[in-house]
Parts: C-alpha cells; structure tokens; sequence
C-alpha cells in the first residue's frame, strides 16, 4: 500500500494498480453471470406455471446482467475505482430490494389465493356423492340400439 486509502478510490482499476484483485473479479463475475443464467432457466422452468415467481426471477436477471455487464465494461476499460464500487453497491442493493421488499408480498398474496383455491377444490370433492353423476338420461347423447329396445320395454310396460 503506497496510496492513502481515499485515494486508491480515484485510481484507474486495472491489474497494474490492483494486481490482488483484478483477475479475482471478472472470473468471479463471470462465473456468477453464467449462474444467474442457469439458475434462470432452471427455475422457470420449475416454476412455469406460477407468473409471480416468473416475474420475480425475470428481475434478478436483468438486474444481474446489468449489474455484472457493467463490471465487466469497468475492468476491461479501467474506470476509477469509485465507479466500480458504486455500480456493484447500486446493483446489489437492487438485487436485495428486488428478492426481499418488492416481491414477498405479491408471492404472500398469491400464496392466499393458491391455497383458497386448494381448499375450494378439497371440499368440492370431499364428499362421495360430488363425483357421481346423477341417474337419468344425459341430454345430447344418441340413444344405442340396446336402449332403444329397454325403452320400447318400459313403454309396454306402463
């Protein structure tokens, strides 16, 4: 360390000025760009039918892309370190407001509305009688020639 702290903030970021560092960083932002998109695609697929969860997850990766492409752009352009910082620190706190304070209360109420639906559906059917068709002749269907000839039986018999 041959700078004061402060100072380091407003030198170019670069792997002669910050050789612990700058390698570390792009392959990391690389590996967890490559992650955040098979995460993506791992989870909507198990989730294709729940749109909140798809929304949530579509956030995270344009959050991510954003945030990660801008640190790649800074460390193959060499933009002072403070820009860095804040384009990771704006970014992540993104990321942390997107997964915790926008989406759990639309993921609560469509939690309700999933689990009223499941409760309507098992007491529709909670009894025997709910999946038994009614006796009696159903409307629209042509009548075989077995049921004619009970018909014409009945008829005789009356």
């Amino acid at each position: 360390m041959r700078l004061l702290p402060w100072e380091y903030l407003f030198t170019r970021f670069s792997a002669h000025t910050f050789p612990d560092v700058y390698t570390p960083l792009w392959v990391a932002t690389l590996v967890l760009l490559v992650g955040l998109v098979v995460l993506y695609n791992a989870r909507t697929r198990a989730l294709h039918r729940h749109a909140p969860y798809l929304d949530m997850y579509e956030w995270l990766l344009w959050t991510g892309i954003s945030l990660f492409g801008l640190i790649l752009v800074a460390a193959i352009f060499n933009f002072y370190m403070i820009v860095l910082l804040v384009i990771l620190v704006s970014g992540l706190a993104v990321m942390v407001w997107v997964r915790f304070i926008r989406f759990p209360p639309v993921l609560d109420v469509y939690e309700h509305r999933l689990a009223k639906q499941r409760y309507f559906t098992r007491s529709k059917f909670a009894h025997p009688e709910a999946t038994i068709r009614p006796k009696g002749a159903r409307p629209g269907t042509s009548r075989t020639s077995a049921g004619r000839a009970r018909a014409n039986r009945n008829r005789k018999r009356r």
